[in-house]
C-alpha cells in the first residue's frame, strides 16, 4: 500500500502551489469585493494544462491521472474555493463524462477546446423543484421529428454564464420517471438559452451561480450525450467524480484554515504553557489527515476504475463536515481577527459551508452511504 504522491504528482503539485500563493491570492481580495469571475485565473490555469489533467494527450489534455487532478483542485482551493470549484464542474461533471459517453464526433467537437480551457463547461441539473431528488426534474424535452425542443429552468449552476458549453439535462419521457431524463449538450450561443439571475451568495465569491433558462431551445438528435433515457445513469455515474472533486475543495478549507490557527497558535507558544486550544489544535489536525485519506482514498479507487459510490460519498462527506468544523474553530479562536469581515478566516467560514450543500447534501450521502451497505449483494 502506497501513500505517497508519485515524482510527477509532487511535481504537479509544487507547480499548482506556486500559482495558487504567487497569482490567486492576490487576486481574492477583488473576486471577494466584486464577485467577478477571475477570468484571467481560469486562463493562466488553461495555459498551464490545468483545465485538462485527467485527460489524454490526444484529446487536448494534459494525460494526467485522476489523483493528479485532485491535487490540483486541493491545492487551489487552499487559497480559493471559488476557483477550485471552477475547475472541478469544468472537469468532473462536463468534460469527462464527455469523454466517456460521447460519439466521436461529439469529443471531437467539444472534449480538446474543454482540455485545452478554450471552452469552459458547465452542468446544468438542479432546478427549483428537484435538488437532492434528482429524478424529480421538470425541464422537458419534446420530441420533434429528429430534432428536441427543451423548455424549463435551472438553478444554482456553477460556471454558467461564463460557460461555453452545458451538459444539461431534461425529461424526454415523464411516465419513465429516471429512466426517462436525457442528456443534452447544449451551445451557450445556441438559441433558446438565456442566463437568469445570477445569486449573491454567502461564499465562493467569484465563482458564478446563475439560473438557466430552455425557452424554446431547439436540438438536433446529435446533441443528446448517450441515448436517450440514459441521462439519469449519467448523471449519477459523473457525480461520484464530482464529489470527489467537492470532497477535495472541502480539504483545501480545511487545511487553509488549520494553517491560520497553528500560526496563531505558533506565535503565542513561545509565552504559554500547554492549554485547552493546543488540545483542541492537535484534534482538529487529526481529522484534517482524516479527511485527506479519505478523499486521496477514493481518488485512487476512481483512477483504478473501481467502484467507489461509497468512497466517494464517504470522503465529501466527512471533509465538508471537517472543513465547516476547522473554519468554524478558526473563526473563534483568533477572536476579533477571525470575525473581521476581510480576514481570511471569515471567508473560509463562508465558503465552507457550502460543501455541506452541493454535490448531493450530506444528508443524501447518509443514505447513499447505509445504501451501499445494506444493499443485498
Amino acid at each position: 500500500m502506497e501513500f505517497r504522491l508519485t515524482k510527477e504528482q509532487e511535481e504537479l503539485q509544487l507547480a499548482v502551489r506556486h500559482f495558487a500563493e504567487t497569482e490567486v491570492v492576490p487576486a481574492v481580495t477583488r473576486m471577494e469585493k466584486e464577485e467577478r469571475f477571475p477570468n484571467e485565473l481560469v486562463a493562466g490555469m488553461a495555459a498551464r494544462g490545468w483545465m485538462g489533467i485527467p485527460i489524454a494527450k490526444q484529446w487536448g489534455g494534459m494525460g494526467g491521472d485522476f489523483i493528479s487532478y485532485i491535487v490540483a483542485i486541493h491545492e487551489i482551493s487552499k487559497a480559493s474555493a471559488a476557483l477550485g470549484v471552477i475547475l472541478s464542474v469544468h472537469s468532473s461533471v462536463c468534460t469527462l463524462p464527455i469523454l466517456k459517453h460521447g460519439t466521436e464526433a461529439q469529443r471531437n467537437r467539444y472534449v480538446s477546446k474543454l482540455a485545452k480551457g478554450e471552452w469552459l463547461g458547465a452542468f446544468a441539473l438542479t432546478e427549483p423543484h428537484a435538488g437532492s431528488d434528482a429524478a424529480s426534474i421538470r425541464t422537458v424535452a419534446e420530441k420533434d421529428g429528429g430534432h428536441y425542443v427543451l423548455n424549463g429552468a435551472k438553478l444554482f449552476i456553477t460556471n454558467a454564464g461564463a460557460a461555453d458549453v452545458y451538459l444539461a439535462f431534461a425529461v424526454s419521457d415523464p411516465e419513465k420517471r429516471a429512466k426517462g431524463v436525457t442528456a443534452f449538450l447544449i451551445d451557450n450561443a445556441a438559441p433558446g438559452v438565456q442566463v437568469g439571475l445570477k445569486e449573491r451568495k454567502m461564499g465562493l465569491h467569484g465563482s458564478n451561480t446563475c439560473e438557466l433558462i430552455f425557452d424554446g431551445l431547439r436540438l438536433p438528435e446529435s446533441q443528446v450525450l448517450g441515448k436517450a433515457g440514459e441521462g439519469f445513469a449519467i448523471a449519477m455515474g459523473s457525480l461520484d467524480g464530482g464529489r470527489i472533486g467537492i470532497a477535495a475543495q472541502a480539504l483545501g478549507i480545511a487545511e487553509a484554515a488549520l494553517r491560520l490557527i497553528e500560526e496563531r497558535f505558533r506565535i503565542r507558544s513561545s509565552r504559554s504553557a500547554f492549554t485547552p486550544q493546543h488540545a483542541e489544535l492537535a484534534e482538529l489536525t487529526v481529522i484534517a489527515e482524516a479527511a485527506r485519506l479519505l478523499v486521496y482514498r477514493a481518488a485512487w479507487l476512481r483512477q483504478e476504475g473501481e467502484a467507489c459510490t461509497k468512497e466517494a460519498s464517504m470522503a465529501k462527506l466527512f471533509a465538508s463536515d471537517t472543513a465547516v468544523q476547522i473554519a468554524g474553530a478558526a473563526v473563534r479562536l483568533l477572536g476579533l481577527e477571525g470575525c473581521s469581515e476581510s480576514s481570511t478566516a471569515e471567508r473560509l467560514f463562508r465558503d465552507a459551508k457550502v460543501t455541506q450543500i452541493y454535490e448531493g447534501t450530506n444528508e443524501i450521502h447518509r443514505i447513499v452511504i447505509s445504501g451501499q451497505l445494506l444493499r443485498a449483494e
